[in-house]
């Protein structure tokens, strides 16, 4: 089973990679693709280029082979649409469960997607919270949980695609906006993002204001 996790990437972050290896242990994953955004449809673009965010990419994941970097959404023209990488993850993997990784706040915020309905035709969706978390499953999105939910990822492995599950993701409070201010500001990321990710940052000036 195929995890897939999207993002601008811009830097990658740990909380990023922490996200990641969790849903790989939690959801038992062959693998977990990280597709960074070529043009993100409902936000600004990327600061970072796309060469440079999928070199952070590959130097954060070089020493993790469960983690995958996959640059279709980079090389496909037009706006970054996850229905068209999800057909095109299933046209390249027609019988292998696949599994889209969401937070709740993108779970939540699935009817603005472009033809939201029919991601389960193409994939699983794991959706992360956090503990203590309850939802109010009501509307649209409450519906489509209730009719496709399973306890837990046992349940993922019998289909290609179609079910929805929960499941608790620990608290790891980093983003790649505060990252991003606090090197405009001339202040040390380390620790917020992997040591080479950091360097090239550092060397390279990707977002200093100087």
């Amino acid at each position: 089973m195929i995890g897939l996790l999207g993002g601008s990437f811009d830097p990658v972050h740990c909380g990023h990679l922490r996200l990641a290896l969790e849903a790989r242990q939690e959801l038992n994953l062959d693998e977990v693709r990280l597709l960074p955004c070529g043009i993100p449809p409902h936000r600004a673009p990327p600061v970072a280029s796309a060469t440079l965010r999928l070199a952070m990419l590959s130097a954060a994941t070089q020493d993790e082979p469960g983690l995958r970097v996959d640059d279709r959404e980079i090389t496909r023209p037009g706006p970054s649409y996850t229905i068209d990488t999800l057909a095109s993850l299933r046209a390249e993997f027609p019988h292998t469960p696949l599994c889209l990784i969401l937070g709740m706040d993108a779970f939540l915020g699935l009817p603005t997607w472009r033809r939201w309905r029919e991601l389960l035709n193409y994939a699983h969706l794991a959706v992360a919270h956090r503990p203590g978390w309850m939802m109010n499953a009501t509307g649209e999105v409450g519906e489509l949980l209730a009719q496709h939910r399973v306890a837990d990822a046992t349940g993922l492995r019998r289909h290609a695609h179609g079910r929805i599950v929960l499941w608790t993701l620990p608290a790891l409070d980093i983003s790649s906006s505060r990252i991003r201010a606090l090197v405009a500001q001339g202040k040390s990321v380390r620790y917020l993002t992997p040591d080479p990710v950091c360097d090239m940052i550092h060397t390279q000036r990707i977002y200093s204001s100087t």
